[in-house]
């Protein structure tokens, strides 16, 4: 069973997105902020991050430069779910080492779910 981390400080997302997730047959661990985040990532090594950027005590972008520094962590696909949609950002994250980039607004849990699979190579 993959193992998922969800780092997004929006509770009702992250509910939404843990228990659906949980329902594909993910196992899955969530952080409301990004210092917990990076802690989590270092120590429970996911099989992939779902990350959002605007995040307290640390931002997306810092998460993803730990987490790519680290020899542990540095291959672990990482999703970016966020509502700042502009050229900067994507350019800026995929940059830092983000795998792909989702709008939170353009896509449906089924939508997400997929993305996962597909990155997983999970049929």
């Amino acid at each position: 069973m993959a193992k998922l981390l969800i780092i997004e400080d929006d509770l009702v997302l992250q509910k939404a997105l843990s228990e659906y997730l949980t329902s594909e047959g993910f196992e899955v661990e969530c952080a409301e902020d990004g210092e917990t985040g990076v802690k989590l990532a270092l120590t429970g090594k996911p099989d992939l991050i779902l990350l959002d950027i605007v995040l307290p005590k640390k931002d997306g972008y810092a998460v993803l430069t730990e987490v790519r520094a680290d020899e542990n962590s540095k291959n672990i696909p990482i999703v970016l779910l966020t509502n700042l949609g502009s050229i900067s950002d994507v350019e800026k994250a995929l940059e830092l080492g983000a795998t792909t980039y989702l709008v939170k607004a353009d896509y449906k849990l089924e939508e997400v779910t997929a993305k996962v699979k597909e990155l997983l190579h999970i049929k």
